[in-house]
């Protein structure tokens, strides 16, 4: 008996077979000439195409479609994110039929994808890839998430380093920190902000990540500091750290990029977990990219089980365990961070291909990963949030930090 997707997936063949891909090629070109693209034209954003049966790939399979179809190398395009910002700047991305987007929102709405036992899939499939690429890639405390350029005057990747460090120290600010205080990083990563904050700021950090290969190399990073990582979901906090177990409730929390991995279905119990473990007078620092669903492309290869919250979401979730305190929005950021980021990836990609690890079609879908999200951010579609939120109000009122 064929399976309900199965059956929209014949329905969805056989109709383009109807429409003809005469006809479906020739909506694509016009969908491309609105956002000034031209097939196999001469400037750098135009796309040269190889392969004739991307027409109907992406007709079938969306945006999904443009980007398998990119890995396969069907197309190419001198300027990748520049040809993506002018599809999206015209919502092509909305315009074309995009069966498996729409697959992916049901998906979302009715089953919880990023339960106790599929969280730890993001840790094995992306972040478990290899601390060779990261280490290739990302600034020198290896910090994955968006940069803070504000005045920094060299906005590539030779400003990466200072930028990064500006956020860093951002976060520590917005946070209040003080000597002697124990902070919580939930999703810590390689360790980045646990080991600045304890050389700059005086502090202790218990950090938590699903990937094994981050917590291998970040405990290494930070040797001989008062900052302990442990491979768990953020679940399991209250377990081990309620009122009276290993050294009890934390002064501050931070969670750096980690939120995009939750899902809709767990935003109250995100919030709730905070809550228990953060003591009555601390602050709670929320770093997100924002904007609402889930790529199917990006879902795919990249980030499984991943999912941008909207601002009601975030907030619908939280009213119950904290008062929102101050709300800050520099996405533009992410746009310079994922070219820095994609310019050492390109300049590395030499070294990495020769270990052997990685393969040419891992190089295309690497690049399209890296521009796509630069132009999502570059177009306003996508945001980076910083959220601080406190259990019972700051008195006399929050200060903001910029």
């Amino acid at each position: 008996m064929l399976t309900w997707v199965t059956s929209i997936n014949l329905y969805i063949s056989s109709f383009s077979s109807i429409v003809g891909g005469k006809m479906i090629k020739e909506r694509f070109i016009q969908i491309l000439k609105e956002a000034d693209i031209q097939v196999n034209g001469s400037r750098p954003w135009d796309i040269q195409v190889h392969d004739e049966r991307i027409y109907r790939r992406i007709f079938l399979h969306g945006t999904l479609g443009l980007g398998e179809s990119y890995m396969d190398g069907w197309w190419d395009c001198e300027d990748l994110a520049g040809c993506i910002t002018r599809l999206l700047s015209i919502g092509a991305d909305q315009t074309a039929p995009n069966f498996p987007q729409k697959l992916l929102s049901f998906s979302q709405k009715i089953f919880n994808l990023q339960n106790p036992v599929k969280a730890w899939r993001v840790g094995k499939e992306h972040y478990d890839l290899g601390n060779d690429l990261y280490e290739a890639m990302l600034d020198k405390r290896l910090v994955y998430t968006c940069a803070y350029w504000k005045d920094v005057p060299v906005t590539t990747a030779a400003g990466l380093d200072q930028a990064q460090e500006n956020k860093l120290r951002l976060i520590c600010e917005k946070l209040r920190l003080k000597p002697g205080q124990r902070v919580l990083d939930i999703g810590c990563g390689w360790g980045s902000f646990a080991k600045f904050a304890a050389e700059e700021y005086g502090v202790s950090v218990v950090g938590i990540t699903v990937s094994k290969e981050q917590v291998a190399l970040g405990m290494e990073l930070c040797k001989g500091l008062p900052v302990e990582l442990k491979l768990m979901d953020y679940r399991d906090l209250p377990k081990h750290y309620a009122e009276g177990k290993n050294g009890g409730k934390f002064d501050h929390i931070v969670s750096i990029g980690m939120f995009e991995h939750v899902g809709p279905k767990n935003y109250q119990v995100y919030m709730e977990t905070a809550r228990k473990v953060l003591k009555p007078e601390g602050l709670f620092l929320l770093h997100t990219i924002g904007g609402g669903g889930a790529d199917p492309w990006l879902n795919k290869y990249i980030f499984p089980g991943g999912y941008l919250p909207r601002v009601e979401e975030i907030s619908t979730a939280a009213k119950f365990s904290f008062i929102m305190e101050d709300w800050h929005n520099f996405g533009a950021y992410y746009d310079l961070t994922l070219c820095a980021w994609y310019e050492n990836f390109e300049k590395a990609w030499p070294q990495l291909k020769a270990s052997g690890k990685y393969t040419d079609r891992f190089y295309r879908m690497w690049r399209y990963y890296l521009l796509l999200c630069a132009a999502a951010f570059r177009v306003r579609n996508t945001q980076l949030w910083q959220i601080v939120l406190s259990p019972n109000g700051v008195p006399g009122g929050y200060q903001s930090v910029r």
